[in-house]
């Protein structure tokens, strides 16, 4: 059997720090996690007139995280905060992208700004910052990446407790200072830090739709492992 097709969507700059042209980024592990569980993993630039061409190319799609946020105006909300930064040719690529491969019922996992990004397609918003918004909020933004910064609590009878081998309290990393806030239709919250953040969410009718928080992309536990694992699997 040929190996699945893994759609990953990058991250774009124009700050020069690599080029003084623009330029698109994404980080390695995204790609080695997709291949080291048996998917051809392949880079989506943000080609609005290719969203559908790319959608029937791939057999699954993964929406990476990256240095942006969504615009609030896409959740229903005119002000902005100071810390929230746009890349709106992003977000119009992934909305794009994503609503076709929901069309074609093909799996989708959003990492981070991913997860974000399918709450609000599905009729969801967001926290806009989050130590403005959640008293006595965890630290979010943790590093080193590759260590756990805080643990999450999981819903059993869950994608993600399953995934998770029937662990209720698993650790992850955390690079995030938005986070989901009414959830869309047919949402379920699989996943929250001892705060009350969302960290997880899945579509209860879909074949496979995850949207993780953290970044699994790292491989730091089990959990992570068998997310991009069955992700693959359900793309075969």
């Amino acid at each position: 059997m040929a190996k699945p097709i893994i759609g990953i969507t990058l991250d774009y700059e124009d700050d020069q720090k690599y080029s003084a042209f623009p330029y698109y980024a994404l980080r390695e592990n995204y790609i080695t996690s997709t291949r080291n569980h048996g998917g051809t993993p392949i880079l989506l630039p943000f080609e609005l007139s290719e969203a559908e061409a790319y959608a029937e190319l791939i057999d699954g799609l993964i929406i990476t995280g990256g240095n942006f946020d969504i615009s609030p105006t896409l959740y229903g909300e005119g002000e902005m905060h100071s810390e929230t930064k746009l890349k709106e040719n992003r977000t119009k690529f992934e909305w794009k992208i994503c609503q076709s491969i929901i069309a074609k019922k093909k799996p989708i996992l959003g990492i981070c700004g991913g997860m974000q990004l399918l709450n609000v397609i599905l009729g969801g918003d967001l926290i806009q910052h989050i130590p403005d918004s959640i008293e006595n909020a965890l630290e979010h933004e943790t590093k080193p990446y590759d260590q756990p910064g805080h643990t999450i609590n999981i819903k059993e009878d869950s994608l993600l407790f399953k995934l998770a081998e029937r662990k209720k309290v698993v650790g992850v990393n955390s690079s995030h200072h938005q986070a989901a806030g009414k959830v869309g239709k047919d949402i379920i919250v699989s996943g929250t830090s001892s705060d009350g953040v969302i960290e997880a969410i899945e579509h209860k009718d879909y074949p496979f739709m995850l949207g993780v928080q953290w970044h699994p992309e790292y491989q730091i536990s089990d959990l992570d492992q068998n997310i991009f694992k069955e992700f693959i699997n359900a793309s075969k």
